[in-house]
């Protein structure tokens, strides 16, 4: 392994640009194809509560269903970066999150409402510089009373 110096600013400086390309063309753009570009052939989902797909590993068919599923409810869903902090082989990222509630999920009638949400999720990367897999925290409750306080006002 090379000493920390140059070489290693450059690799966190990659991996974050990779980061911030990947939530940009895959998450706020839907852009489900293009994941190919960013992930590993496996990727883990370590720790998630609350995600359908905690705790499993995908390859890029599973990781693109994963986009599309999750983003059919909030089609305009945007992730704004707040924050990246890159560190061997994994880059942290914490994030605002905002969409529209424009699909129906079981038991929440879409409202066209916004729902907001914050997290952090720490990314893990392969030596050829591609995401393998991620640990994340959110506030779903938070998720959860937004939508429940959405259903309440429609009557």
């Amino acid at each position: 392994m090379a000493p920390p110096g140059k070489g290693e600013g450059m690799r966190a400086a990659r991996v974050k640009d990779l980061l911030g390309s990947f939530i940009s063309e895959v998450w706020n753009d839907g852009d489900a194809d293009a994941a190919g570009r960013f992930l590993a052939p496996r990727y883990t989902i370590h720790h998630d509560p609350g995600d359908l797909w905690d705790g499993r590993v995908l390859d890029l068919a599973g990781f693109q269903e994963r986009v599309r599923i999750s983003r059919a409810p909030f089609p305009d869903q945007k992730f704004a970066i707040e924050r990246l902090c890159a560190d061997g082989d994994a880059v942290a990222m914490t994030w605002l999150w905002s969409a529209t509630h424009a699909g129906d999920i079981p038991g929440f009638p879409a409202t066209g409402k916004t729902i907001r949400m914050s997290g952090s999720t720490l990314y893990f990367v392969t030596p050829r510089v591609r995401l393998s897999g991620h640990w994340q925290i959110t506030d779903r409750i938070g998720v959860l009373r937004q939508l429940q306080a959405n259903k309440d006002d429609r009557g």
